[in-house]
């Protein structure tokens, strides 16, 4: 492998890597905080990248469509923890994946019925559309570059608001005693409303931020919830700092696999979840 491509494939597993962390880290706060295994939360990535293409198609700007789609998944995971995952909480994780599933194939059939199935595509915002010179005969994407900087700013964001503020400290309080919480007079409900939208969003502003790099597809949110499961349990259950580092390592892994052992490249995100789970049954960072 020469500099040059190893250079190429260092920034595509990163950004890859951060791509990932944006939608894990939503599927880990809501499992660390409310219990609840959400397997429809690869949909919202899917439901993101519809929408941004909606919202570009009639509105041609890509900041606008980004802004209302991130909006309107806020708004979906108010209605959808307050109608349906509500109804969970004392319940056990069979009931809980049941539901989800049943979940996946409602908004698998609502796409089809609003955007039917063919693939679709959006294009590159034209302030982002350039490339950055590496080498002589090298570029990469600015886009690419910029959704790179796009996750790591959330990540601070979420790292301010986690350990900083006093809805951070609620989260955290949430996570580690719920009962308490509720004893010292905090509506535990409307906590976990806003712990549900926040993670449905991440999702659906990943989603937005993908819709330019990748074709838009049915079912492409079943195939990243996979690999964020991966995420989640290499960083440990509940642990945002174990899904920042987790996804760093499943985005590069990934990334260089492809390159170096194609053959095998499908398979080498879960050996590198059963290594770590042989050193470190609860993740590297168990909440």
């Amino acid at each position: 492998m020469t500099t040059s491509l190893f250079l190429v494939q260092l920034i595509n597993g990163l950004q890859y890597g951060l791509l990932l962390f944006l939608i894990a880290s939503g599927l880990t706060l809501v499992f660390g905080v409310m219990g609840i295994l959400n397997l429809a939360h690869g949909s919202m990535y899917m439901v993101g990248a519809y929408l941004a293409w909606y919202f570009v198609e009639h509105t041609g700007s890509f900041g606008v469509s980004a802004i209302i789609s991130a909006i309107i998944a806020l708004l979906i995971g108010i209605f959808v923890e307050r109608t349906l995952i509500r109804q969970l909480y004392r319940r056990n994780h069979l009931d809980q994946v049941l539901l989800t599933i049943g979940m996946i194939f409602v908004f698998n059939a609502l796409q089809g019925i609003l955007w039917g199935n063919d693939p679709l595509g959006v294009s590159v915002p034209e302030s982002l559309a350039g490339a950055i010179p590496l080498t002589d005969v090298l570029e990469y994407p600015v886009y690419r570059i910029f959704v790179a900087l796009l996750c790591i700013g959330i990540a601070a964001v979420m790292y301010f608001m986690i350990n900083k503020t006093r809805l951070g400290m609620l989260i955290r309080a949430g996570e580690s005693n719920r009962e308490m919480v509720e004893c010292l007079g905090i509506d535990i409900r409307k906590l976990y409303t806003i712990v549900f939208a926040i993670g449905v969003m991440l999702a659906a502003v990943a989603g937005v931020a993908a819709a330019p790099m990748s074709s838009i597809v049915p079912g492409m949110g079943e195939h990243i919830l996979i690999t964020c499961f991966v995420v989640v349990v290499i960083g440990g259950m509940g642990s945002i700092k174990g899904a920042f580092v987790a996804a760093l390592l499943v985005g590069l892994v990934d990334t260089f696999a492809s390159v170096l052992v194609p053959q095998l490249s499908s398979m080498m995100i879960y050996i590198l979840m059963a290594f770590i789970l042989l050193l470190k049954p609860q993740g590297l960072f168990s909440s």
